[in-house]
């Protein structure tokens, strides 16, 4: 299911993701009031949008999808690549620099931090994994944080914003990112 669940999760993110939400009456844009993380948490309420409804039975029912299994299949590629797998391409000792990778990250670091055991890291043979355990409480999560994206965006709550994106998208996991990198190494 990983791909068509992949698949959903982008046709989500670009057509209602990106075409949701809008400010609030005499707030000015963006650009002008989340600055350098306009484009990051643009990205993260598009990604949010598509997290929350990958998971709607509305889907099945529409055809769109066979089963639940295919938003499951989603929400383990995407904490996977949000806390594991995009790492490789950053450099050691480095942060997050990037928009659309800062904005996985926090993602997946909020919903690993708040998420009441929703996402479990487990240790095994020196590698370092992932795993969700509660697909449900992760979906409500992940309702909660775009609810507080919209409502940032929509305001332009520059220092909430801020706070988001610094605490959970920028910071590199050195343990983490040492592991995915000898792992990836391995791989040639």
């Amino acid at each position: 299911h990983g791909l068509q669940g992949y698949s959903l999760k982008v046709d989500m993110h670009e057509v209602i993701g990106h075409a949701s939400g809008q400010n609030e009456p005499g707030v000015a844009t963006l650009k002008e009031t989340l600055k350098n993380y306009a484009s990051a948490l643009e990205e993260a309420r598009a990604d949010l949008v598509a997290l929350y409804y990958v998971m709607d039975p509305k889907l099945m029912e529409l055809g769109v999808m066979e089963s639940l299994d295919v938003g499951k299949a989603s929400y383990d590629g995407y904490i996977r690549n949000g806390l594991l797998t995009q790492l490789a391409r950053i450099k050691p000792g480095a942060n997050i620099v990037q928009s659309h990778m800062k904005n996985r990250q926090m993602i997946s670091n909020y919903a690993l931090k708040h998420g009441e055991g929703a996402i479990e890291r487990i240790e095994k043979d020196g590698k370092i994994f992932f795993v969700v355990r509660d697909y449900d409480k992760l979906r409500k999560v992940w309702a909660e944080l775009l609810k507080e994206v919209q409502r940032i965006k929509s305001q332009g709550d520059f220092e909430a914003g801020k706070r988001l994106i610094e605490d959970y998208g920028v910071v590199v996991d050195r343990e983490v990112h040492a592991n995915v990198l000898e792992r990836y190494a391995q791989l040639g």
